[in-house]
Order: structure tokens, then sequence, then C-alpha cells
């Protein structure tokens, strides 16, 4: 009698993502039995700049597990317009191995539009 051999199906690239309008976006991704993993992680902060603004600024911090890896504040500009802040960093999980993911964003003299968290597993 022949054994056949099974191939795996297909894996689907995992994807997730929080939005916040209150400034603080948190994903937990799980461990996943089986296999390690490759993820882009993505923070996104746009902020509304008034027309006066004065001393306007924004700022974001990005944590691993409770663990600061970036913060950066600048100065906000483009009155009357939208400015942005943005961060990027591929991370790799070994198989059971889940990970919490978070942005926090201050801003002084602006008014938050969005704060977007993603990660995207490369397939």
């Amino acid at each position: 009698m022949a054994s056949m051999i099974e191939r795996p199906s297909k894996i689907t690239a995992e994807q997730w993502r929080s939005q916040s309008a209150d400034g603080v976006a948190l994903l937990s991704i799980p461990g996943l039995n089986g296999r390690a993993r490759v993820f882009d992680v993505d923070a996104t902060l746009v902020v509304e700049v008034p027309e006066q603004a004065t001393n306007a600024w924004m700022e974001l911090t990005v944590e691993f597990d409770g663990q600061r890896q970036w913060s950066r504040r600048i100065a906000a500009h483009n009155p009357g317009q939208t400015d942005s802040l943005d961060y990027h960093q591929r991370i790799s999980l070994d198989a059971e191995q889940g990970i919490r993911i978070r942005a926090v964003a201050q801003f002084h003299g602006v008014r938050l539009r969005q704060l977007l968290l993603d990660a995207r597993e490369d397939a």
C-alpha cells in the first residue's frame, strides 16, 4: 500500500489592525503553533493643524511587549491641512510566540485625526 504525503494547504497571511480616536492603539497578536512568522509593523499618526497653530507638535511612541522601541516628537507643519508621523519595523516571531504592540500619540496645538497600527505578515 502506497503512502500519501499530504502537502500543507496554502497559508493565508495574517493582518492585524487597530485604529484609535483617543491616541492609544493596541494589537495583541497571539502565538501560532507550528510556524514562525515575520510581520511588517506600521504606525501612522495623522493630525489636523489649525490655520493659526503656534508651537504645535505631535509625538508617536511605539512599544513591543511593554518595551519602548521608538519615540519621536516633531513640530507640526502644514497650517490648515494635515501632518503625519510614521513608523515602520519588521519583526520575527518564533512558533508559539505572541506579541503585544502599542502605539501612543501625544500632541499639542493640533487635533488627532487618526492613529493607525497595522501588522502584516510577510507571505
